[in-house]
């Protein structure tokens, strides 16, 4: 066996990824203790830049990192997202001032799941209030940075775990994704963000099916192969699973190797909720469809097989209407107020609350109508690609409502008139606002189907604008495997931002 050293370099800790930093501490060359040691110097450095970590697990981690770990990932360290992640006796917020200082009771399935990889949590992520942003800036915390570029955002609702991620604290940070929140941040920041199809990763014990089966746990990371390790990790059913989501024959980590075949693929940067789509979205698509053309596969320029502007209109009645029950059920149990929430988080709260039981149906009924838009589109086509984003990374505080609005939103909520939001069109001027930039991503977990955003551009001005790719039902594994054919065809490694504080 290989002796131990004393420290590790923050150089080296860099330039490997998850599975990397396992098979150092396997072969004895590192320590679980080094690692951690290294991953909290490099948060200390820089996390008050980015605002990536909001809640520190010395006790829990420093108890980790001295025992016995086994598993694919065992002694590296790692970071949960501070929404439904919960570690029994920690920190749970969820972005939210209602509940600041809130300790987990239990111990969440996913979090069991990554604890017997032999990781080593010491942290929780930044988040948006509830999730409920393509955007990391809430009140509690305060917003998280783009580590490419601090003015701008990594994107949300993981943008915590994104910005960490790209910044070096940890090669894989946990995430999870209702709306686009694995691939949006990992779009943000130049890193690789699978969204499995629905069911694959269970929720439990608690829950069944987040948001209406809209929701799922992953992760966000710097390689191909540790995200497919990681999906390794999580899939298979538990006790509240409502159903049993068929499985991979095999491995994903063992299947990277194997060629994805020639695929055709179809790809678009035309919607609905964008008259224009930005030169930087169409340019990043199509220089994608350069490079797989010359790896064989057959690209051509499609329609968007679905109708996006009602779908945007139904996600997000959606979340209107989980935000209206969260903030009842919050109430009841805390005996909190309106105050102990941000003005937006009550305005989408009041939206829900008009929506009547009818036109919630209707809009779950609609589903059918996406998913069988999807289904034709797939029965031509092995995959549909589109830019992540349908902008740069915008800057922080950019979707900020206007004082005005905030001041009339607050009055309507307090006086129980809030049908007046509607009255003025709001819904369709948050349709426009908050999905215009990334308009591409919530057709995946409106239809339940797997997808995955990589790498694959930057703009003039060097930062990450990803490329997703949406895939049909158990399709992971081709996924990855084109993720892995690109990633060895286009390397997308880049020096870590903010190198100069290490």
């Amino acid at each position: 066996m290989t002796r131990k050293r004393a420290t590790v370099d923050v150089e080296e800790y860099l330039r490997h990824d998850g599975l990397g930093l396992a098979e150092l501490v396997a072969s004895g060359q590192v320590s679980a203790r080094e690692l951690l040691d290294t991953a909290r110097n490099r948060a200390r450095a820089v996390n008050p830049v980015i605002n990536a970590v909001v809640a520190w697990l010395d006790e829990h981690a420093d108890l980790r990192a001295s025992g016995g770990l086994s598993g694919p990932f065992a002694g590296v360290p790692f970071l949960l997202k501070d929404l439904h992640q919960n570690l029994a006796g920690t920190p749970s917020s969820d972005g939210c001032r209602a509940f600041a200082g809130r300790t987990a009771s239990g111990t969440d399935t996913v979090v069991r799941r990554w604890l017997d990889a032999g990781l080593v949590v010491f942290g929780k992520t930044n988040t948006p209030e509830f999730g409920s942003k393509g955007i990391t800036e809430p009140a509690l915390f305060g917003p998280a940075r783009n580590p490419w570029d601090p003015q701008r955002t990594p994107g949300g609702s993981s943008g915590g775990s994104a910005a960490a991620v790209a910044a070096g604290i940890v090669p894989v940070a946990a995430a999870s994704d209702g709306g686009g929140s694995i691939r949006i941040p990992a779009a943000c920041t130049g890193l690789v963000g699978l969204k499995a199809g629905r069911g694959l990763v269970p929720a439990g014990p608690v829950e069944s099916e987040p948001l209406n089966g809209l929701a799922t746990n992953g992760v966000i990371s710097r390689t191909v192969r540790d995200s497919a390790a990681m999906l390794d990790v999580l899939v298979g059913p538990e006790p509240m699973s409502p159903f049993v989501a068929a499985l991979p024959d095999r491995p994903l980590a063992d299947q990277l190797d194997d060629a994805p075949g020639t695929l055709r693929i179809g790809y678009t940067t035309r919607c609905a909720l964008r008259e224009k789509p930005h030169p930087e979205a169409v340019r990043a698509v199509e220089r994608s469809a350069e490079l797989l053309t010359e790896l064989g596969h057959e690209v051509e320029e499609v329609e968007p097989p679905h109708d996006d502007r009602q779908l945007g209109k139904d996600f997000l009645l959606v979340w209107f209407v989980h935000q209206a029950v969260e903030i009842a059920r919050i109430k009841r149990e805390t005996g909190c107020g309106d105050d102990s929430f941000e003005p937006d988080t009550l305005m989408m709260g009041a939206l829900g609350e008009l929506t009547g039981a009818t036109e919630l149906s209707q809009a779950q009924e609609r589903r059918r109508e996406h998913i069988a838009a999807l289904a034709g589109f797939h029965s031509r086509y092995d995959l549909l690609m589109t830019p992540s984003l349908g902008e740069p990374p915008i800057e922080v505080g950019s979707l900020d409502t206007p004082a005005a609005l905030q001041t009339m939103s607050k009055l309507l909520v307090r006086t129980r008139t809030t049908r007046v939001l509607r009255l003025l069109g709001l819904v369709d001027q948050i349709v426009e606002k908050n999905l215009a930039w990334v308009p591409y991503t919530q057709l995946a977990n409106i239809t339940g189907r797997p997808a995955i955003s990589l790498p694959l551009h930057r703009t003039e001005a060097g930062l990450p604008l990803g490329v997703q790719f949406v895939g049909p039902l158990q399709s992971e594994a081709l996924l990855l495997r084109l993720a892995r054919q690109l990633e060895v065809a286009a390397p997308w490694q880049h020096p870590t931002p903010l190198r100069d504080l290490s």
